[in-house]
């Protein structure tokens, strides 16, 4: 991994007590190393693979303020994060949830991108068996859960001021706003929709097929190699470009699927990225609410599934196995 870390530095958040958070901030960087070397590798793999939002800076913000200042060399990087830390403590000391955790601010190269990534991660308890076979405690940065992370694009956003997507974060957890007080931290707010392009590509998709008055099996065929293309990208860690999707589709009519969205007006990006979840339509029909869930392939509908809106009712023809021998054991035992 061709990752090249330029500044790095870690503070801490403490939590007291329920009305006091405390903060420790160091008086120098990190010195590079290959621990901290495999740190941040690992947290830029782990950040990569996850569903992101993004963002862009409001009008005034304070991050972005001294951001500007540290990058024109008039405060040092150490001096912009200790200064950053103290502004997120006043945020997240305004939430009942707030636990603290270790701060990490770190300037870093990435394929020729720079990247500025801030992150709370928390420090969680372990036990180590060392080379006497004596066990001990110990801590670790539990980095495959961190969800409380932003990470901004330095190079498209002091090239392209104007993109809506140089900022990403995570959005919260269900219930736990986690991410609120991050972005009031940042003074940023939520820039391109990912989901938002992704359904609009979907809703283009149907729309394109019904159209061309496609029969099921074509219109199937055509979904699952849309689907093969986006999921290919996303596997990639690449966008979906529409111009190239467009190029893999075979034209439908006198318009290919590029002409056809743009003359229709979806308002979709040049590109955009993948979201696994709302990709899996393209092939799959699921749903869950009353303590009944429901997954099956797309093209099952009309062959071994039927629906019948008038009822609302869907007759399976045709049990997995594994279910089936569940349906008799508990038949038999006459629960």
């Amino acid at each position: 991994m061709s990752l090249d870390i330029d500044q790095i530095a870690l503070h801490q958040l403490i939590k007291r007590d329920e009305q006091q958070l405390d903060v420790i901030l160091r008086d120098s960087l990190l010195t590079n190393n290959s621990t901290v070397d495999e740190m941040m590798a690992e947290l830029h793999r782990v950040y990569s693979a996850k569903n992101k939002a993004y963002g862009t800076f409001d009008e005034g913000s304070e991050l972005a303020d001294a951001l500007r200042a540290c990058r024109r060399g008039d405060e040092d990087f150490l001096a912009f994060s200790r200064a950053a830390t103290g502004r997120l403590r006043d945020e997240l000391a305004k939430y009942p949830f707030a636990d603290g955790g270790i701060v990490l601010f770190c300037q870093y190269r990435y394929l020729a991108v720079e990247y500025l990534l801030i992150a709370v991660l928390n420090s969680c308890n372990s036990m180590r068996v060392n080379e006497q076979l004596d066990i001990s405690s110990t801590h670790y940065l539990d980095i495959m859960h961190a969800d409380i992370v932003a990470r901004i694009d330095l190079t498209e956003w002091e090239t392209n001021p104007e993109s809506q997507r140089y900022l990403t974060f995570l959005k919260g957890r269900v219930g736990r706003k986690v991410s609120d007080f991050f972005m009031d931290f940042l003074a940023a707010s939520e820039g391109l929709n990912a989901k938002v392009q992704n359904r609009g590509l979907l809703q283009a998709v149907d729309d394109y097929c019904a159209e061309a008055q496609l029969d099921k099996n074509e219109r199937q065929s055509y979904r699952q190699q849309v689907y093969t293309y986006c999921n290919g990208q996303l596997q990639a860690g690449e966008e979906i470009e529409l111009d190239a999707l467009a190029e893999e589709l075979p034209a439908v009519g006198e318009k290919n699927f590029r002409e056809f969205t743009a003359e229709q007006g979806y308002d979709l990006a040049e590109s955009f990225p993948a979201d696994r979840g709302t990709l899996r339509q393209l092939t799959k029909l699921a749903g869950s609410g009353g303590g009944l869930t429901l997954n099956f392939d797309a093209l099952l509908l009309g062959e071994r599934i039927f629906w019948d809106p008038a009822t609302d009712t869907l007759t399976i023809k045709g049990t997995p196995p594994n279910l089936r021998d569940q349906l008799q054991r508990y038949t038999k035992s006459g629960s």
